[in-house]
C-alpha cells in the first residue's frame, strides 16, 4: 500500500462514497495505443491505481483503440510492460474495440429517437457551418432527414457502401450552443483500415468523444479521471451518458496534466523525434517515455514518489524536472553500490612501486547503507586516473595532480608527480609518479595533509567500458510546432574508459554510484559480457531543493 496524499479528487470520491452515490469505486487508465507512454501518463497511472486501491476499488486498463490509422500492437505491448514495471496490476484488461457492436447499437438507438443523423458534408464543410465562439452554427441540410433514411444510410456506412470521408454520423444536439462541442458533433466516421484487434470487421469507427463515455458506462467506471483539455467536452460526455441505454452513470473529473521543464509531453512530438531520427527509438534514454526512463536507469519507486508529491490539482503548473531527479537520487543513494570508474583515462606509472605486485585494498560498498559491507579493489604500479585530474600548468586553487604536487589516491596512497610524457600532438599520454608506502589509507597516517583526492582504476584488472552522458534533450521550453528548433544537439556524449574488476559481470539495469561522476545504470540493449555500457542516470548533486 502506498502512502496516501489528499487532493480534491479524493474529497469528491469520499463524499460520493459517504452519500451512497456509489457502493464501490472503479477507475480506469485508458491510453490510446498510438505511441509509448511518457512521464505525464505516469501521473495518471499512479492517480487511478492508487486512488482505487485506497478506497478498496478496482482499476481497469483499457486501450482506447478507436482510430486504426495510428494504432499498433507494438504500442499495446509496450504500454502493458510499462504499467507492470511501475508495479501495478490492472483488475481488468479491456479494449474499446471489444465494444464496437454495443457502440453501434447505441448509435442506432440515437437515430431511432431522432438524436443522430447521417451527414453528407465534408469535414471542411461541416467546419464552416459550425460557427465560432461568438457566432452560432448553422444547421446542415441533412439534419432533418427521416429516421428511416438515416437508419438505412448508417447501415450502408457499416456495410462499406461509401468511401472514406463520404459520410459521417452526427449527434443532433444544439447548433446554437455556446459550447462548440455540442454543435452536432461527429459520432462515427468511415475508415477502410484494418484494425489491430478486429481486423477488417469494421469500416466505421466511433469518435473518441462518443466512445469514451460509453466505454466507462459499459465497464461500470464510477470516476472517469481526465486531464483539463477534456473539461470542455464534459457536457458532451454527460449528454452521451444521459442518452445511452446503460445502467451505469460514471462521473468525469478533470485535473491538471503534468508539465515538466525542458521536456516534450506530446506523443505526436515524441513520435516525430523518433521518426526523424533525433533519438534512437522510443526507449532512447533521453526520451521522457517510461521505457526511455527505464532504459536510462530510473527506478519505478522514484517515478511513483515523484507523481505522489507533485499532487493533483485543477491549476496548470510547470514542474522543475530536477524534482524528478531529486526523488531518483533519494532512491538510488540507498541502493546503488559505490565504485570507481575512469571515463577519460590517462595512465599513471608509479615508478617506485614493485613491478608485478598487486595489493587488494578494502573500500565501503555504500557509505549510505552499511549493510552492503565492503569490496576489495586492486592497486599496482600502473593505474588510470581522469585526464581532467592532471594539469601541466594549473591555475590557483587547483588541488589535483600537477608536476611536483602530491595527492591522495582514494582508498590507497599519496602519490607525487615528477614527470609526464606527451605525444606529437601535445596530448599527455603518461604520468610518472612515486608513492609513499607510509600513507596507506586506513593506516592512521597524518604526518602531512593533501587537498586533493583522486579516484582511479588499476590498469591490470581494469574492465573496458563505454559511458553515455546525457544532457537535456530540449534546451528550452519548446512551444508550438517548431519544437525541433530546441533539440539539444549535444544531449549525448560518449566516453570510453575503465571500471573496477568487480564490474566485469554486470547485467542489464544494474545500478552503481561512480565516485564523482554520478549514478549509472547498465544499458539493457547495447551491453555485452566483458564490454559493459553504462548510462548516466543522474549526476550526484543538484541545486534543486524540495520545499
Amino acid at each position: 500500500m502506498s502512502e496516501h496524499h489528499t487532493h480534491f479528487i479524493k474529497h469528491i470520491v469520499t463524499e460520493d462514497m459517504e452519500s451512497g452515490a456509489y457502493d464501490s469505486i472503479t477507475t480506469r487508465f485508458p491510453p490510446e495505443p498510438n505511441g509509448y507512454l511518457h512521464i505525464g501518463h505516469a501521473k495518471s497511472i499512479v492517480l487511478n491505481f492508487e486512488l482505487a486501491d485506497e478506497f478498496g476499488g478496482t482499476t481497469n486498463l483499457r486501450f482506447d483503440d478507436t482510430n486504426p490509422l495510428k494504432e499498433d500492437k507494438e504500442y499495446v505491448d509496450a504500454i502493458k510492460e510499462d504499467i507492470e514495471w511501475l508495479g501495478y496490476e490492472p483488475e481488468n484488461l479491456r479494449f474499446a474495440s471489444n465494444y464496437f457492436e454495443e457502440m453501434y447499437n447505441q448509435a442506432v438507438s440515437l437515430i431511432k429517437r431522432g438524436l443522430a443523423y447521417v451527414e453528407d458534408l465534408s469535414q471542411d464543410e461541416v467546419r464552416e457551418l459550425r460557427g465560432t465562439l461568438t457566432e452560432p452554427g448553422k444547421e446542415s441540410p441533412a439534419r432533418n432527414r427521416s429516421v428511416e433514411e438515416n437508419l438505412e444510410l448508417f447501415e450502408q456506412m457499416r456495410s462499406g457502401a461509401f468511401a472514406d470521408g463520404e459520410k459521417t454520423l452526427r449527434a443532433k444536439i444544439d447548433m446554437s450552443s455556446p459550447n462548440i462541442n455540442l454543435r452536432d458533433p461527429v459520432l462515427y466516421r468511415i475508415s477502410h483500415t484494418d484494425h489491430h484487434n478486429t481486423g477488417s470487421d469494421w469500416c466505421i469507427y466511433p469518435m473518441y468523444s462518443f466512445a469514451h463515455p460509453l466505454e466507462d458506462a459499459i465497464e461500470g467506471v464510477t470516476h472517469s479521471l481526465c486531464t483539463l483539455e477534456f473539461e470542455d467536452q464534459r457536457p458532451l460526455y454527460d449528454w452521451v451518458i444521459a442518452k445511452a441505454d446503460l445502467a451505469s452513470e460514471p462521473k468525469q473529473i478533470e485535473f491538471a496534466r503534468l508539465n515538466l521543464t525542458n521536456t516534450v509531453m506530446s506523443k505526436r512530438k515524441l513520435k516525430q523525434l523518433v521518426d526523424e531520427a533525433f533519438v534512437d527509438g522510443w526507449d532512447d534514454p533521453r526520451m521522457p517515455t517510461i521505457s526511455g526512463l527505464r532504459r536510462r536507469g530510473f527506478t519505478p519507486e522514484s517515478i511513483k514518489q515523484f507523481c505522489r508529491e507533485i499532487g493533483v490539482s485543477k491549476a496548470d503548473n510547470l514542474v522543475d524536472v530536477r524534482m524528478l531527479e531529486h526523488f531518483l537520487r533519494e532512491d538510488l543513494k540507498l541502493k546503488a553500490p559505490r565504485t570507481m570508474a575512469v571515463l577519460d583515462p590517462v595512465k599513471v606509472i608509479i615508478t617506485n612501486y614493485p613491478e608485478g605486485e598487486t595489493e587488494w585494498l578494502p573500500a565501503e560498498v555504500n557509505p549510505e547503507n552499511e549493510e552492503m559491507g565492503t569490496r576489495q579493489i586492486p592497486f599496482s604500479r600502473e593505474i588510470y586516473i581522469e585526464r581532467e585530474d592532471f594539469m601541466e600548468d594549473p591555475p590557483k586553487k587547483y588541488f589535483r595532480l600537477f608536476p611536483n604536487n602530491e595527492v591522495r589516491i582514494k582508498h590507497a596512497y599519496f602519490i607525487h608527480c615528477h614527470d609526464f610524457k606527451k605525444d606529437e600532438n601535445g596530448r599527455v599520454t603518461e604520468l610518472y609518479c612515486t608513492y609513499d608506502p607510509e600513507t596507506k589509507s586506513g593506516s592512521g597516517f597524518d604526518a602531512r595533509k593533501v587537498k586533493g583526492t583522486l579516484h582511479y582504476v588499476e590498469a591490470g584488472h581494469a574492465v573496458p567500458a563505454e559511458f553515455r552522458l546525457y544532457e537535456r534533450l530540449i534546451d528550452d521550453e519548446a512551444e508550438g510546432d517548431n519544437f525541433l528548433d530546441f533539440v539539444n544537439s549535444e544531449s549525448l556524449t560518449v566516453k570510453h574508459g575503465f571500471v573496477e574488476p568487480n564490474m566485469a559481470d554486470v547485467t542489464a539495469y544494474d545500478k552503481f554510484q561512480f565516485f564523482r561522476h554520478g549514478y549509472f545504470s547498465v544499458d539493457p540493449k547495447d551491453s555485452s559480457p566483458g564490454a559493459p555500457v553504462f548510462n548516466r542516470v543522474v549526476e550526484l548533486k543538484s541545486s534543486f531543493k524540495l520545499k
